[in-house]
């Protein structure tokens, strides 16, 4: 392992998906000089790009892209072979979703990856190859590797350069997060490769740490699975303090104080369960590596359960209320996204479906003639009948329920609440402390 200092140097780069890394890093390395360009199956996201118009909701995304256009660093194509063509380092920033078995789903990469070696083998000049995408130790090697080499015929880390350089971007602050990382990790096979990534990130107020490919693989799961442990760790204290009449947040605000060992506030307020496109599959996918190696995991095994756990809990404090008729302000996965793949509200809402309650959903960032791309897919596919629960208007919300649930931190909700009727039951899933002044009753899910 060692680090290397930044400097500046504009490339082309060819992007291979437009999700929320992919769109992301156009942006922000189109600003600081770099030609992008962006490639996807999907043409509704390429229009997108080329109209000036991010594909995602993402904070201060569309201006990136906007100014990116205009000047010219930036466009979007189906066309990879031209992409490839025209730049020297291609980025595979494509989903790596989880099978039903919890296994890790390389078939999109491994896609790209034919794609890139069939260009690669006619190419003259050296080119780079960067994965982006959360994968497992071993999958460069066993899948991304081989399938480039047998489709180009030339040799990873000699005929074209192979690195992993994992993107530690979160939603919703991701353009943030890309500003002020707290590591730049570049797996890779040669030292001239890493140094041609850690180009990039010219300037940027972090260590680029140069590492293995297995190593750098690795590295993105234990902190995503890190944060869903953090996550879990303080409902559970939440749950014990709860029950025992202790103020769980001012437990937990107490056991921040100790910055020493690198325990981060951000994840440690007692909340609901977590969700989203990256904690849940990459938990799932280490355990089932650990399962495939006869490694028992047993603290790991049960995250996953306790998270279960949160949302049996909240039914049973929902059920206690006695209140039939609920709405839902917040049901994207956290708030400043409209992504709903694997949102535990989402999950909570089917649950009391099922059990006959009257329901209403409400998110600002969610709307069904807006979304497009993973998110539309996975609400046709997945979760139907969603939709027709959804309404316009927060105040929909507040007319329509006796017992409002708090789904996701967004101010606006804490000021409709605000507005309760004195008969009206709200139930706060989020980790803000802040009690606010209302009429009706109110109460935190835990802690």
């Amino acid at each position: 392992m060692q680090f290397i200092a930044h400097y500046a140097f504009p490339m082309k780069i060819s992007i291979f998906g437009l999700g929320y890394v992919g769109a992301v890093i156009s942006g922000c390395f189109a600003k600081a000089g770099h030609t992008v360009i962006g490639v996807d199956t999907d043409q509704h996201k390429v229009d997108l790009i080329n109209r000036g118009q991010p594909p995602i909701i993402e904070q201060d995304l569309e201006t990136l892209i906007q100014n990116g256009v205009k000047t010219g660093l930036i466009r979007a194509t189906t066309d990879h072979a031209q992409a490839i063509l025209d730049s020297e380092i291609s980025m595979i920033c494509v989903g790596t979703p989880s099978k039903p078995n919890g296994e890790l789903d390389l078939r999109f990469a491994a896609r790209v990856c034919e794609n890139i070696g069939a260009v690669l083998k006619e190419k003259k000049e050296r080119h780079l190859v960067v994965i982006r995408s959360t994968m497992l130790p071993g999958s460069i090697k066993n899948t991304v590797q081989p399938t480039l080499e047998q489709a180009s015929g030339k040799k990873a880390g000699t005929d074209f350069g192979l690195a992993i350089n994992p993107e530690f971007l979160r939603e919703s602050t991701a353009v943030h997060d890309f500003y002020h990382p707290p590591k730049t990790v570049i797996g890779t096979i040669n030292k001239a490769d890493a140094a041609l990534v850690a180009k990039l990130y010219d300037g940027l107020p972090a260590p680029v740490i140069v590492t293995s490919l297995e190593t750098a693989e690795m590295v993105k799961y234990v902190d995503n699975v890190f944060h869903a442990l953090k996550i879990t760790f303080a409902n559970e204290i939440g749950l014990i303090c709860r029950s025992l009449g202790v103020n769980g947040h001012e437990v937990m605000d107490i056991f921040c104080h100790d910055k020493k060992l690198n325990l981060s506030p951000a994840y440690l307020k007692p909340g609901f369960a977590f969700g989203g496109s990256c904690l849940p599959k990459d938990l799932r996918a280490l355990n089932r590596l650990a399962q495939t190696h006869d490694v028992s995991t047993p603290l790991l095994q049960g995250i996953a359960l306790s998270n279960e756990h949160q949302i049996k809990h909240a039914i049973d404090v929902i059920r206690q209320k006695g209140k039939k008729k609920i709405g839902i302000l917040g049901f994207a996965f956290k708030a400043g996204t409209d992504d709903l793949r694997e949102s535990p509200v989402v999950t909570l809402a089917e649950a009391l479906l099922g059990k006959g309650y009257d329901i209403k959903l409400y998110d600002s960032h969610v709307s069904l003639a807006k979304l497009i791309g993973t998110n539309r897919k996975y609400i046709e596919e997945h979760i139907p009948h969603i939709s027709r629960l959804m309404v316009n208007s927060p105040e929909e919300i507040l007319a329509h329920a006796d017992l409002i649930i708090i789904g996701n931190q967004d101010e606006k909700f804490y000021s409709l609440i605000r507005k309760m009727r004195s008969d009206q039951v709200a139930i706060d899933l989020t980790a803000n402390a802040n009690r606010p002044d209302t009429p009706g009753d109110y109460e935190k899910i835990s802690g």
